[in-house]
């Protein structure tokens, strides 16, 4: 069930009493206003996720509304609902603020789904990512480990500098919560925290949501829209999954990173726009910009600072504290009270490789409690579930090669000296195969020729890394 507490501004009462218990029904907390200038003084003086409103109202207009509502609180999301003949004042509401609208009548689906998006938005903007902490009321970055230290560092380095900044890592390493503390701790703080997923939005979109259009721009734009630049404007736009871009997407990205303007599909006219740029890649763009999937320009204009996020088998002195930080948080959301986990579940956790990082331990985490019932959480909990879990493959480019050898040695301290040695080979042996698979887009035979080996050796060697012919380039 959502959950989030909403101010709904409408005069007629009809239209509330229909909308209140259909949001109720949704885990909303709705509170209702009569008056646009009952709704504005309560909008700041109370605590909301999100505002829906309509644009005709009594005792003060919602154009005027959302205007001296986003100037107050430009973090609080506001929803517009206006009939057709007012589309054009509603679209002037979106560039003063308001984070979307919508035409009566209302799909209610549609508007049940875009709530939900910008109370999740919204969240974003003002719960602060605690830092280092294993608080389950907080959302957090947890882990002390040295790698964790350093990242700490570099978002405290780089926060107030008002230059782009590339998170890369793995899938499930936390790249968003990076991207969220950077926000929270820049002097933009206080100004929108805008989120696109590049790879969750279909192509023909996904310009029109970050640029914006203009009526008649492609079929079914019956209406101007704002893009997610002009919404971000006076603070932080986060790009996440930037290596799916097309070319033209990345052409017309570069543009308003140089120029500091964006023209709307379809439309003639340069807007300005004062947006920070943090994004987000689990890819090898170097791999990419040599092989022209990926513009060199566009690289060094995102890439001004960067965060490399550890993958979680790369920081398993974290492990205890993530587990302990999920086992808390879920156990006291979903009502099963804190479970703990054994010594040999905590052991079997980290012979786990973990292909889904800090996520896939996360729902393993949720599972495990479901499982325990408030028992204690033992081995034979966790064997089905992670045996179920999906192998899993590699996309970040790994660390630089002194990095990992010290990762490898602070891992080995107290063993055999073959023991670095052998799992130093092995990552060596793991990270070229991947490469030649990658740049071979899976042909075997290719890779084979490009290592200097048989095919079968070929095989046999993905076979005992666990990289499956094909499949190891992606996830």
């Amino acid at each position: 069930m959502t959950s989030g507490r909403i101010l709904l501004i409408e005069d007629d009462v009809s239209v509330a009493s229909a909308l209140s218990p259909v949001l109720s029904e949704e885990g909303f907390t709705v509170q209702h206003a009569g008056r646009g200038d009952e709704g504005l003084a309560r909008a700041l003086g109370e605590t909301f996720d999100a505002v829906l409103t309509d644009l005709r109202l009594p005792g003060l207009d919602g154009l005027t509304l959302v205007e001296q509502l986003h100037r107050a609180r430009p973090r609080l999301p506001i929803i517009l609902i206006t009939a057709h003949g007012t589309t054009e004042t509603a679209i002037q509401a979106m560039k003063q603020g308001a984070f979307d609208y919508l035409l009566k009548p209302c799909d209610m689906r549609e508007l049940l789904d875009l709530l939900t998006r910008a109370v999740a938005a919204g969240r974003r903007m003002v719960e602060p990512v605690a830092i280092g902490t294993a608080d389950p009321a907080e959302v957090a970055l947890v882990g002390s480990s040295r790698v964790m230290q350093a990242v700490y560092k570099e978002i405290g380095r780089f926060a107030s500098q008002n230059v782009g900044v590339l998170i890369r890592g793995e899938t499930g390493t936390g790249k968003e919560l990076i991207a969220r503390a950077l926000y929270q701790h820049s002097e933009r703080n206080q100004a929108p925290f805008i989120a696109v997923n590049c790879s969750a939005i279909p192509e023909a979109l996904l310009e029109s949501e970050m640029f914006g259009h203009e009526r008649g721009a492609f079929t079914g734009a019956v209406n101007r829209r704002i893009g997610r630049f002009e919404q971000a404007d006076g603070g932080t736009l986060f790009l996440d999954e930037i290596g799916d871009l097309s070319a033209s997407t990345q052409a017309k990205l570069l543009r308003a990173l140089q120029e500091r303007c964006v023209a709307r599909l379809g439309g003639a006219e340069n807007v300005n726009v004062d947006v920070r740029v943090v994004a987000a890649t689990h890819r090898d763009l170097e791999s990419m910009i040599s092989s022209g999937a990926f513009r060199e320009d566009l690289y060094y204009r995102l890439a001004v600072a960067v965060i490399r996020l550890p993958p979680l088998r790369d920081r398993l002195e974290d492990l205890p504290e993530l587990v302990n930080y999920f086992a808390r948080r879920f156990g006291a959301t979903m009502g099963l009270g804190a479970a703990e986990f054994t010594v040999d579940a905590l052991d079997l956790l980290r012979r786990h490789p973990w292909p889904g990082n800090v996520r896939e331990l996360e729902n393993v985490v949720r599972q495990a409690l479901v499982q325990a019932q408030s028992y204690g959480v033992t081995a034979n909990v966790l064997e089905p579930i992670l045996r179920a879990a999906p192998a899993g493959r590699r996309t970040e480019a790994p660390a630089p090669l002194a990095a990992v050898v010290s990762q490898v040695l602070d891992r080995a301290t107290g063993a055999p000296e073959p023991a670095a040695r052998d799992e130093l080979l092995r990552i060596v042996d793991r990270e070229l195969l991947v490469q030649a698979m990658n740049r071979t887009q899976g042909n075997l035979a290719q890779a084979a020729r490009l290592l200097g080996v048989s095919r079968i050796t070929l095989r046999e060697r993905l076979r005992q890394l666990g990289l499956r012919h094909g499949e190891s380039a992606e996830t």
